[in-house]
């Protein structure tokens, strides 16, 4: 019989709530998903509002062959993205696809965001990639959006949006928080005269750091 995962799909309930909240989303756009075990995961239905979300209409896909039960709800039309990213980074276990403005802002300029902030490099990395334009669920998409977060905790999507990650859904929201921040940072400082970044080894450093030891250590506090 397989198992049930009735904490993650309420998770994933709250966390969907939690996006509309903070203006990371509206409506049904963007799109969340949680590993489970090695080769599943739940991601958000398509075409349901957040508000109406429940823990049911969680959908249980196989990430290494996008299979799922085609009797219930459908997955997010960006399941495959999701997929993707799971299969490059073995340790990302959240996903959180968005349409924040500030970060949709920058991707529509199709700008790399440099690490104009400590926190962006830290939790991020040493700068944010636009990944090429593709057409929105396709095999283009994915490979363009993989390919823009090597190394990076984040990506912005060319005239789409963005897409963060992490090793649990708390940590994916802060990418989405720190990312909103940094790209609003980055746009401002180029209206003051143009943004001035962190040295490139520099950020990549202190993103090293973050992951191999100030999270952990924050986690045991």
């Amino acid at each position: 019989m397989t198992k049930n995962y009735k904490k993650e799909r309420e998770e994933l309930v709250k966390a969907g709530l939690k996006l509309v909240e903070q203006g990371l989303v509206s409506r049904t756009w963007g799109n969340i998903s949680i590993k489970v075990n090695d080769n599943e995961m739940l991601v958000t239905p398509s075409g349901i509002m957040y508000e109406d979300l429940t823990p049911d209409d969680m959908v249980l896909v196989n990430f290494k062959t996008n299979e799922y039960d085609k009797a219930g709800q459908k997955p997010s039309s960006e399941f495959k993205l999701h997929s993707g990213i799971y299969n490059d980074r073995k340790k990302f276990n959240a996903i959180i696809h968005t349409h924040q403005m500030n970060a949709s802002t920058c991707a529509a300029a199709r700008r790399e965001v440099p690490a104009v902030l400590d926190d962006l490099a830290q939790i991020i990395g040493p700068s944010v990639r636009c990944a090429d334009y593709a057409l929105p669920s396709t095999n283009k998409i994915v490979k363009a959006t993989v390919k823009a977060m090597k190394g990076r905790n984040a990506a912005l999507m060319a005239n789409h949006g963005a897409v963060c990650a992490g090793r649990d859904l708390d940590e994916a929201f802060v990418v989405c928080q720190v990312l909103e921040k940094g790209c609003k940072a980055f746009i401002e400082a180029e209206f003051l005269g143009g943004a001035r970044h962190i040295n490139k080894f520099e950020a990549w450093a202190m993103h090293q750091f973050y992951i191999k030891k100030y999270s952990k250590l924050a986690k045991k506090k």
